[in-house]
């Protein structure tokens, strides 16, 4: 099983949504969201998980974001009541409990909600007697840990193993630095090592900023299987990098290094297509849509690898 965490901003929430509208999305893929804001996407897509019988995941705990103080203020009452009525009506949702210190308070409130339908994810080796005490009895459905010894030895059930495999730089241009590299294994070794499924932030990576900014340089990040099997990931970087003009040039700079490079790769996925497509138009979709290209793509190469094996 593999378990990608998004943050619920729009084109994160939008990639995932597409993927299930589109049939692209394997069983077994549970994508886990961080709800970051509350929006009518996010409740868009936990409708459209709960109509196509998708198990999904929501992060009932977020360490970052909105979305608490949200959910609290008057002005959000119709939103409130769409994201209640999804969340009620889908049968198949998990929900997440982040296992740390602060969340000792709410961690009764939690499972006696939905210890039928509980994950875990402790990055924190302080939260891992939280575990022990609260939740070893229960047998969460999944339990998120890094693979460490610490960890190993004290959360034993029904273990994913995680890791932001993502390594992100300062700025953009960085990325031309080194344009190939290796992503990731665990999609080969999880079961030999113990786990039964693993998880990463795909393209995104676990950093958090809700502040945007006009780049210098337009980066495109696609994933690729070594002749390994390995998962390897390459940058595609835009060359005008001098100023934040012209991003709609600088992304044509990019996208055109991919095209050419995947004429020998040759990636069949939908968001490959997409890229493609949009060079062959000279079409600018915006970065947001860039991002979301990427994690489409990485998700739905991850399922095909998954259901092949």
């Amino acid at each position: 099983m593999y378990f990608p965490i998004l943050r619920g901003r729009q084109f994160e929430l939008i990639a995932i949504r597409e993927l299930s509208e589109e049939g692209l999305l394997s069983k077994k893929i549970i994508p886990i969201i961080e709800p970051v804001k509350l929006s009518s996407t996010l409740s868009k897509t936990i409708s459209m998980y709960g109509s196509k019988g998708q198990p999904l995941a929501l992060i009932y705990n977020p360490l970052v974001g909105t979305f608490d103080s949200d959910l609290d203020d008057e002005k959000n009452r119709s939103l409130v009541e769409a994201f209640n009525n999804e969340i009620s009506a889908n049968d198949n949702l998990l929900y997440a409990f982040r296992l740390n210190l602060e969340s000792q308070k709410e961690i009764v409130n939690f499972i006696a909600k939905y210890s039928d339908r509980m994950m875990t994810i402790c990055s924190d080796k302080d939260a891992i007697p939280l575990y022990t005490n609260e939740i070893e009895e229960i047998d969460s459905k999944y339990n998120l840990i890094p693979d460490e010894s610490g960890f190993r030895r004290k959360i034993r059930k029904n273990r994913v193993m995680l890791d932001d495999k993502f390594t992100k730089m300062a700025r953009n241009t960085d990325y031309a630095k080194k344009e190939d590299e290796p992503f990731s294994e665990d999609h080969l070794f999880y079961l030999d090592d113990g786990y039964v499924g693993f998880a990463d932030y795909s393209m995104v990576g676990d950093e958090y900023s809700d502040s945007g900014f006009a780049p210098y340089a337009v980066a495109i990040h696609i994933v690729y299987f070594a002749n390994d099997k390995s998962l390897r990931i390459k940058h595609f970087v835009s060359d005008t990098n001098d100023d934040i003009k012209d991003p709609a040039g600088k992304f044509k700079e990019a996208v055109e290094k991919l095209v050419e490079w995947n004429k020998i790769q040759k990636l069949d996925t939908k968001a490959i297509k997409e890229f493609e497509d949009l060079y062959y138009r000279e079409a600018y979709p915006g970065l947001g849509t860039v991002k979301k290209l990427s994690i489409m793509h990485h998700i739905e190469l991850m399922g095909r690898f998954l259901d092949e094996e």
